[in-house]
Parts: structure tokens; sequence; C-alpha cells
């Protein structure tokens, strides 16, 4: 008499849950069920009872629909694939613009590093492309020697340039070259005696040397000019130079305006003997204040500007189907746990749950998000209303590498490329914990490289070329270099060296490789081995593959919501 109290009790409870008022007759199959044994499936098996009521039935149904394919949910209700369609022609329409984009954006790099390499040969004194190493010099004379040949060849350079290089003019006036001098407050060196006295403070800009340009002759004067080599820090030439680059208009784009600012570094700072000389270029680039190309009316330019257009139209319409597909499955996920919970008195664990985030949808939504913001910057720099191309070309090239990385969801609709995926998947927390323990390691080679083997060797100066020197030895790369450059050095050292390189090589190649290789292959193997058995590991795929119901059915139809049987918001679960 208890238990069938207790029954009829737990009937009540899913009355108030749905909000429904079920009749006796509805009632009985619940009990009925609740009566029988727990049902077992696969190696899992539920502690409670499955009522088979109609509410149970539509809302199992709901979650098979949720994780099936587009070909299935065509099937199914009819419902033709929007998002994969619009997602196919996203991912046509952002590679075009990312090549158009690339293009120009390979121009304005290439057209920059030109320029540099110009200004090195024109002002350099002896200047040459296969220098080794930076360029240098050694004696008091030849940085006199730089700083007159750099000012000379300053002052002619219409007749020396190749190029359509001018000089900067504001309010009528010729931009003057500057020569600024960097020096200690106080420096009295005498190495004989071994005594010193300096004052480590730094005077900046206080003998500063102008050229100014007289029009039309380009004539200049200049004071005498004196340099404290026991006090110099360093020379540095500051110039202002424009151009326009020409070769765009051969791909039907409107030539940009640069304004090249230029700093001659003559870097003394080690006061070693050898005086580092090293030149900067700092661009801006702009829209030109008068300009005209026979034929061209710049149809094209509006034109590139409406195709980016469509991209963002294309991009927001693809966020909000996504946004809508992910928030749809956090309700769907919300309802099953409370579902889960009012009839089998247990917490949802979080796989399942995870099971509701597409994280496909993720993945869109960010490349979406970038694509727009850089068909924004595109069209700002189209516009000629700002000039950052690094930015931009980060932001298109991540979106569209996202975009493309996201055609993989729908290769996952056939198994034999779902099996990879899978592998992936299940992997990566498990690859995630074995390189940060293999990363501390790799890092302590980092420090113990850097420490000992940095003054001796160039691919260990800084710790930025110790990681990529290391990373390249655990594929294979550029060993033989790397042995090879630590002959010469000490004994101590050259031993070190190779007691360091062979443990790394054999530590990193022969171990860690074989097993993060062994770590994937497990996990393929487990996957294979699950589908192979059709295993269902989880309680929420235990669940849904209690519906028999095939696409083709027909009783997708209709998608029955919980809150159609709603009296009150408490007794909802959807």
């Amino acid at each position: 008499m208890a238990e069938l109290l207790l029954l009829v009790m737990k009937t009540s409870d899913l009355q108030r849950t749905f909000g429904c008022l079920l009749s006796m007759e509805e009632s009985e199959p619940l009990l009925a069920a609740a009566a029988q044994p727990r049902r077992v499936i696969g190696h899992a098996a539920w502690s409670g009872p499955f009522p088979e009521s109609t509410v149970v039935e539509d809302f199992r149904r709901r979650l098979k629909y949720y994780f099936m394919n587009p070909c299935q949910k065509y099937r199914a209700r009819g419902r033709k694939p929007w998002k994969l369609m619009l997602q196919i022609l996203k991912i046509a329409i952002i590679t075009v613009q990312l090549v158009s984009f690339g293009l120009s954006n390979e121009m304005m790099v290439t057209f920059k590093e030109e320029n540099l390499m110009t200004f090195r040969h024109l002002f350099l004194k002896g200047y040459k492309d296969n220098w080794q190493g930076s360029h240098a010099i050694y004696s008091q004379a030849d940085l006199y020697d730089h700083i007159y040949y750099l000012i000379s060849r300053y002052s002619h350079l219409q007749n020396l340039t190749v190029g359509n290089l001018a000089y900067e003019r504001v309010g009528g006036t010729f931009t003057p070259l500057t020569v600024c001098k960097v020096l200690y407050r106080k420096s009295n060196v005498d190495p004989g005696n071994d005594t010193f006295d300096i004052d480590p403070h730094v005077e900046k800009g206080l003998s500063v040397w102008k050229i100014f340009f007289q029009v039309p002759s380009n004539l200049f004067t200049h004071t005498n000019f004196y340099l404290d080599f026991k006090r110099l820090l360093s020379v540095n030439v500051y110039l202002t130079l424009k151009t326009v680059n020409l070769q765009t208009v051969r791909h039907h784009e409107l030539p940009d305006c640069y304004d090249f600012h230029i700093t001659i570094i003559f870097d003394n700072r080690a006061h070693s003997g050898k005086i580092k000389v090293d030149v900067k270029n700092q661009v801006r680039i702009y829209e030109c204040r008068d300009w005209n190309v026979e034929g061209n009316s710049g149809k094209i330019d509006y034109l590139l500007v409406l195709f980016d257009a469509v991209v963002i139209v294309a991009c927001f319409t693809s966020l909000i189907l996504c946004s809508r597909s992910v928030i749809k499955g956090i309700q769907l996920q919300f309802e099953f746990s409370r579902f889960y919970h009012t009839f089998y008195n247990k917490v949802v664990s979080l796989s399942d749950r995870l099971e509701f985030v597409n994280g496909w949808y993720i993945l869109i939504i960010a490349s979406d998000v970038l694509t727009m913001a850089g068909s924004v910057m595109k069209i700002g720099i189209q516009t000629k209303f700002q000039s950052n191309y690094d930015i931009c070309s980060i932001l298109l090239g991540t979106a569209t590498m996202l975009s493309w990385v996201g055609v993989i969801r729908y290769l996952g609709f056939f198994k034999k490329y779902n099996i990879l995926i899978l592998t992936l998947r299940a992997a990566f927390p498990n690859v995630i914990r074995f390189c940060c323990c293999v990363a501390m390691i790799y890092l302590g080679y980092c420090f113990c490289g850097w420490i000992v083997l940095g003054p001796y060797h160039d691919k260990f100066r800084t710790m930025a070329k110790v990681t990529e020197c290391l990373f390249s030895l655990i594929n294979g790369d550029d060993m033989y270099a790397t042995f090879l450059k630590t002959r010469d050095n000490c004994y101590m050292v050259w031993l070190f060296s190779r007691l360091y390189l062979y443990s790394f090589i054999s530590l990193f190649i022969y171990m860690v490789l074989s097993l993060f290789i062994a770590l994937i292959t497990d996990t393929y193997e487990t996957i294979k081995h699950h589908q192979k058995d059709k295993e269902s590991v989880s309680q929420l795929h235990i669940f849904i593959a209690e519906c028999r119901d095939q696409p083709e059915s027909g009783k997708y139809q209709t998608d029955v919501e919980p809150s159609t049987c709603c009296v009150s918001p408490c007794g909802c679960y959807g």
C-alpha cells in the first residue's frame, strides 16, 4: 500500500512539473511503467524507470531532432539547410576578399621594404646588399665622413634617386634634416690608470644641427660639428621624404601617397670601438591631395566597397543564425537538466551539458566577428580614412582560417571523416595536459641554453631565439648548423653544449614525441572501438537512442514545445 501511495505521489509530481492535469486513464501507463524494473541499454542503466508517456516521447524526439545533421533535418521536416548554404557562400566570398586584400597588402609591404633598401644605399656610405651582420664603422674619421656623406646625398637627392622621392614641405618651407647628439652629461675615463668619473644622466637634443634648403639651388649651411666620443652614446639623423606608390595603377587601384620618416642611428652605447649603423623607417599612408588617372572614374573602388558590404551582410546573417542556434542549444540543455532531475533524481554530467553547446557554431561566430571587423577596416583603407594594413590582414587572415576550419564540421557528417574529428575532440584535453607537463621541461632547457650558450651562439642570444631554435631541433631542422656554430668556443662551453644538445634531442624526439603520438593513437583506437560496437557512452546518448523514429517517419513535422501545456511558470521545464 505504501509503494502504491509513493507511485501516486510521483505521478502528482509529474503533473505539477509539466503543468498539465493528467486524467486517471493517462496516469495508469505511468504507474505501470514505474512498476516495471529498470531498463538496461548497452553497458549503462538508468537508476529510475522510463515513463513511456507522450510528453517524454515528444521531448526525446526533440532532442534527437536537435542533434540531427542538416540532411537528416531536411528529410525529417523538409527544412532547407540555410546555414549550410550560407556558410558555403560566405567561405567563397571571404576567400575572394582575402585574396584581393592580400595582393594590395603585398604591394604595400614590398614598396616599403624596397624604399627602405633604397634609403640604405643612398645615405649609408659603402653599404652593400650582401652585408654580413650590421653595418658598422670603427674610427672617428669614418663617423664624420658618414655624417657629411649623408648630408651631401640628402641635399642632392633629386639628382641621385631614380624614384619619385621628394622633400617634405610644410607651409611652403622644406622640413629640415636634423642631426641630434645623445651624450652622457659627464664622462672622464682613463683606462690607463684604471679610473673613471661618469654622470650616467643623458643629455638629448643639446647639440642640434639643422639643414635648410634654399629653393631652387638646394644650398645648405651648417655650423662646426664636434663629437665628444668619450661621452657619445649615439648620433641620430632625422629626415622626411615623400613619394607616391604608382604600381597599384596596374591593378586598378588608386595610388597612395607616402610619408617616410627616416631615422639613421649611429649607435655607440657599448663604447666597444664599434659604432653600429642602422636605418629605421616609419611610414604614413594617406590619400593624395590631387590625382587624375586617365580612363579611371573610381568605379572599381566603389565596387570593391560594395563587395565588402556584401561580405559584412553575409557574416552578420551568419552571426544571427549561429547565435540563435547556440541560444536554443543552451535552453534545451537547461530543459534536459530539469527533466532528468525530475524523472530520475540525478544531476546531468558536465560532458552531457557540453553536448548541447556546439563548438563549431562558436567558431563560426568568432570568424564572423573578425570578418566584419576586418571588412570595416578594409573599407577604411580603400576610402583612405586609415592605413593600418597589418591589423586588417591579421583580422581577415584569422577569420578566413577559422571559416575553413569550420568546414570540418560538415565533413563530420560522413562516417569515415567523423572518426578523425571525434579523435581530435577526445584527445584535446589529454594533449593539453601533456603539453603543460612537457612545457616545464622545455622552459628549463630554454633558460639554461639562454644563460650558458647565449653569449657564444647567435641562435641562443635571446629567449625568443632560444625557443625557436629548440622547436626547430625537435622537428629535426638545422641540427648540424646548431652543432657547428659552437665549435670555436672555449672547451667548457663546447663540452656543455654537446651534453645540452644531445640530451635535449634525445629526450624530446625519442621520448616526448613518441608519447605524444601514442596518446593520439590510443584515443583513435578507443573511438574506433566505440563506433564499431555502437555503444552509447553517455546518459544523453542512451536517452536519445530510445527514440526509434526515423527522419522519414513524418513524426518530426511538428515540434511540441513544453510550454503548450504549461499552466504556471513554476511548472514548466522548457
